[in-house]
């Protein structure tokens, strides 16, 4: 086993493997990782081989794997979805028996690309000797995910604020192929202009939004306590044809981000600690000093009653004035 740091570590200083066995499903870094490897190996067309196992002949992938290269020091291969393979199938036999003896002139990297089958079949794993270099390639998350996006748009010569990131984590998610696409959109769109710092309004843009269709405007009214604003985005939501109860999802999920951050306020946490056993945003961090002002965990309770209420009202067809029904919520969850 290696990790992805020891394993960039040997390539940068040159090392290659016979095998390398990737699992995981982070496709997108197996695939940066096999371009890496493709580049140190540098084969020739007569020596570079991609097949995929939901098709190909097993048989004839092991069989060019066994063959010394031809006017090259190295051949390559990537076998792409070794886990569309069916279980004990002789394909499977063939490239077990391979990784057991790989031939140190054929660089073989494999992807498996489906964890929760991995967990439960070690086969191939089981079957790779010492020579062989096997990977975990698990989604990135956290402040790991975060790191990921900055580098990859200060390769790109722009620099993201911490809204406009947290933006991008809740629309894109963790899928590094679209996070990666908008990074790309996000540098042509801002190539003509001085400043190259992604906004919260730069990023709508790119993706085809406007301001007022910020999807966490009115998440964000709510956790600054703006009820004004609050109100005005509820009824702007409803006129815009959002469903009552998507807009009610909106308004339940940060009742509920304050439940949680007051109820650890109340067990003790602070500052840094409780931001991060909440699962805070940076830009929603200053909810840690706000605590004292919030409603009491009982008060929250009822609003989230309320909530429930509104929602099976909503799904029953009890509500002639949904708008009314949403800002009542709103108020009281602010009263003030």
């Amino acid at each position: 086993m290696a990790s992805i740091k020891e394993l960039c570590a040997d390539l940068e200083d040159g090392k290659l493997a016979p095998v390398y066995f990737f699992t995981g499903d982070n496709v997108y870094r197996k695939t940066e990782i096999a371009a890496k490897i493709k580049q140190l190996v540098n084969p020739d067309e007569f020596n570079d081989m991609r097949e995929d196992g939901s098709s190909c002949k097993m048989a004839e992938v092991i069989a060019a794997a066994s063959t010394a290269p031809v006017f090259s020091e190295r051949r390559f291969i990537l076998l792409n979805n070794v886990d569309k393979i069916r279980k004990n199938s002789n394909g499977i036999k063939v490239l077990a028996e391979y990784l057991e003896k790989p031939l140190d002139t054929t660089c073989l990297v494999i992807f498996h690309n489906d964890s929760k089958k991995s967990k439960k079949d070690k086969t191939l794993e089981t079957a790779c000797s010492d020579a062989c270099v096997i990977t975990d390639f698990a989604d990135i998350k956290g402040r790991e995910l975060e790191k990921w996006i900055k580098e990859h748009c200060a390769q790109k010569g722009i620099k993201i604020l911490p809204e406009a990131l947290q933006m991008m984590q809740e629309i894109v998610g963790s899928d590094l192929v679209a996070l990666n696409t908008e990074i790309e959109k996000l540098s042509l769109y801002l190539l003509e202009k001085p400043d190259k710092t992604v906004t919260e309004e730069d990023f709508l843009s790119s993706v085809g939004l406007s301001k007022e269709e910020n999807p966490f405007a009115l998440s964000n009214a709510i956790l600054s306590f703006n009820r004004e604003e609050s109100l005005r985005l509820v009824q702007t939501l409803l006129d815009k044809g959002e469903e009552p109860v998507a807009v009610l999802n909106k308004i339940s999920a940060s009742a509920l981000k304050l439940l949680r951050v007051k109820r650890l306020s109340e067990a003790g946490l602070s500052g840094a600690v409780l931001a991060q056993a909440a699962g805070l945003y940076n830009m929603e961090r200053p909810l840690v000093y706000k605590t004292a002002a919030m409603p009491s965990s009982s008060a929250l309770l009822k609003v989230i009653d309320k909530i429930i209420e509104t929602d099976m009202a909503f799904k029953t067809s009890a509500v002639s004035e949904p708008a009314i029904s949403l800002k009542g919520v709103i108020m009281s969850l602010m009263p003030k």
